[in-house]
C-alpha cells in the first residue's frame, strides 16, 4: 500500500513562525511541491499574498516571515521547517505514509504551546497567562504535533473534532473521521473509508474499509512493534475490536475482539479445524475472525463476497 516516487526532493514557500530567540516553532506551506525547486527568478521569492502575512507579535512574543524550503526526501530530518514540508506533503496527499524518511522527525519537532493565534513558547504562555485570556488566546494543545485542519484542509473530508487528526495525516477523498476517531501523523487512509476508531503512525487503511467505533489499531511508536499494519479494501473492524496483523481485502474482525500477531487461533477451512497464531493470516483475503460465544476460543474462517459495503451518502 506504498508507492516509490521518481522525485525524491521537495519544496516550498513557507510562513515560519519564530520566537523571541529567533528560532522557528512552525512554518506552514501553503503549496508544497514534489520535484527539485526551480532556479529561475520568478519562483525564487516567496508569492506576494505570503509576503503580506509577516507580522511581530510582541504579546505572543513571536513574529512570521516567508521562508524557501528544499529537502531530499530519502535524508533524514534536519530542521523544523524540513519536519513541517515532510508533514504537509503527507497531509496534501502528495505521498503516502511510509513512503518517505522521517528519521529524526522528533528530534526536530519542538514542543510548544499551539493557540488560537499561533504556536507559543510554553514558558512565555505560562508567564503571560492572565493577559491571553484578557485578549482571547487560549490553547489549543501543548505538543510537537499541531491539528492538521490548522495547516491543512484536504477537499472532500469530513473531520467530527480536528484535535484527532494530527498534521502529517494521510486522509483521501471521502474519508469521514467521525469523532471518537483518530488519525495519527504518517498514518491514514488511501480512498473513502470510514473512521470511528484509533488509526495509529505507520497504518494504512485502503478504500472502502470502516474502522468501527473504539477500534485501535497498533502502531509502531511504542511497545517495541516493528511490523507496519495495513487494512486492505471493504474489510471492517467491529466496535471496540484491536488489531495487531494486517488484513487484506473484505476482511471482517468481530467487534470486541483484539487479536495480536501472536493471538492462537483456530482455522477452520474445507471442514478441518488447525491451530495457528494469527500472524500466520495477516494480510490475507476474506477472512472472519470471531470469538466463539461458546468456547471462548477465537476462530478464522473464510467468507465468501465482497466485504463492507459504505454508506455513499455519508462521504
Amino acid at each position: 500500500m506504498t508507492s516509490e516516487y521518481i522525485d525524491s526532493q521537495a519544496w516550498g514557500h513557507g510562513l515560519a513562525t519564530f520566537d523571541k530567540n529567533g528560532e522557528i516553532l512552525d512554518t506552514w506551506y501553503p503549496e508544497p511541491k514534489l520535484g527539485k525547486a526551480p532556479e529561475d527568478d520568478s519562483q525564487w521569492f516567496a508569492p506576494p499574498q505570503l509576503e503580506g502575512l509577516a507580522r511581530e507579535d510582541r504579546l505572543m512574543e513571536i513574529g512570521t516571515r516567508s521562508i524557501r524550503t528544499e529537502i531530499d526526501l530519502t535524508l533524514p530530518v534536519t530542521s523544523v521547517s524540513d519536519a513541517y514540508l515532510r508533514l504537509h506533503l503527507l497531509s496534501h496527499c502528495l505521498v503516502q505514509p511510509n513512503s518517505i524518511n522521517l528519521e529524526g522527525l522528533f528530534a526536530n519537532l519542538p514542543n510548544v504551546v499551539f493557540t488560537n493565534r499561533g504556536p507559543v513558547l510554553k514558558e512565555v504562555f505560562q508567564t503571560k497567562l492572565g493577559e491571553f485570556r484578557q485578549n482571547g488566546i487560549f490553547a489549543i494543545n501543548m505538543d510537537k504535533f499541531p491539528r492538521m485542519v490548522d495547516y491543512v484542509a484536504p477537499e472532500k473530508i469530513r473531520i467530527g473534532d480536528a484535535s484527532r487528526v494530527r498534521l502529517g495525516a494521510h486522509l483521501a477523498p471521502g474519508t469521514v473521521v467521525m469523532h471518537e476517531g483518530f488519525v495519527n501523523f504518517n498514518a491514514g487512509t488511501l480512498g473513502t473509508s470510514m473512521v470511528e476508531g484509533r488509526i495509529s503512525q505507520g497504518v494504512v487503511i485502503g478504500n472502502g474499509s470502516d474502522i468501527g467505533g473504539g477500534a485501535s489499531i497498533m502502531g509502531t511508536l511504542s511497545g517495541g512493534g516493528r511490523q507496519k499494519i495495513t487494512v486492505g479494501e471493504r474489510s471492517l473492524l467491529g466496535a471496540n475490536s484491536g488489531l495487531g496483523i494486517s488484513l487484506g481485502n473484505d476482511c471482517v474482525l468481530e467487534a470486541g475482539l483484539y487479536l495480536t500477531a501472536g493471538t492462537k487461533l483456530n482455522l477452520i477451512a474445507n471442514g478441518e479445524t488447525q491451530q495457528v497464531k494469527a500472524i500466520g493470516l495477516s494480510g490475507k483475503n476474506n477472512i472472519l475472525f470471531r470469538r466463539n460465544s461458546a468456547t471462548g476460543a477465537v476462530e478464522a474462517m473464510p467468507r465468501d463476497g465482497a466485504g463492507v459495503t459504505l454508506n455513499s451518502l455519508l462521504h
